[in-house]
């Protein structure tokens, strides 16, 4: 996978938006950039995270009880944190809050639950073409993704529910990224959709259903052609 951006960003989903905002911001000291209108009664809430992106989806309606993605923590590498900051917001999302360099992590990190450890090595060695800097550690340009097998992992993760939902990796061109995972084994979740002039996105998910972004967007690549 070409990366047009040399980090991943992550999104999570919520009713409740105020102290969800005030845990990221205050406790976590995250920046907002902007806010992103959806579509009615959607708010995407885009804070800076070392370059990448956290996006606070906030939904008026409400969520269904789904259970959670097998994406399970954020793991943000910060100069001067001292011993590693283990912390939960309001929903009980984990974030972590590391030295740079702690287990690899030198900009953000994101923990993947997995029911088939070797399953998802092939995915991301083989359908998105990450590499692998130790077994089950994935370098996503400046960013890790640490697969860890785990008996709770979902079967078939939900977009739709509370907590960390996706993952987005900036690619050059989101139609040969998006026909490359299929022809790897991925599965299709959205085919490529153009979303006005701001970007064109796809979505594929991973053997375990969790849903991972491609998106080319224009503010990145300068062009949605």
């Amino acid at each position: 996978m070409q990366l047009a951006k040399p980090r991943i960003d992550i999104g999570l989903s919520t009713n409740d938006l105020e102290p969800m905002l005030a845990f990221w911001q205050g406790e976590v000291g995250l920046v907002l950039d902007h806010v992103l209108k959806i579509r009615r009664g959607q708010d995407q809430h885009r804070h800076d995270v070392n370059g990448s992106v956290l996006k606070i989806n906030w939904h008026a309606e409400p969520l269904p009880p789904n259970p959670p993605s097998g994406y399970r923590e954020l793991i943000i590498a910060r100069e001067g944190v001292g011993a590693p900051r283990y912390l939960f917001d309001p929903e009980g999302d984990r974030v972590s809050l590391v030295e740079p360099g702690t287990g690899g992590v030198t900009q953000i990190g994101v923990r993947l639950a997995v029911r088939d450890l070797a399953a998802h090595r092939r995915f991301y060695a083989e359908a998105l073409g990450l590499p692998e800097e130790a077994e089950g550690a994935f370098r996503a340009g400046e960013s890790l993704i640490l697969l860890e097998e785990r008996p709770d992992a979902p079967s078939d993760a939900a977009m739709q529910g509370p907590g960390w939902r996706y993952i987005t990796f900036q690619v050059f061109k989101v139609d040969e990224e998006h026909a490359k995972v299929l022809a790897a084994g991925g599965r299709e979740a959205l085919a490529p959709v153009t979303l006005g002039t701001t970007a064109r996105i796809s979505m594929v998910r991973d053997p375990d259903g969790n849903w991972i972004e491609l998106s080319q967007r224009a503010s990145v690549v300068g062009s949605l052609e």
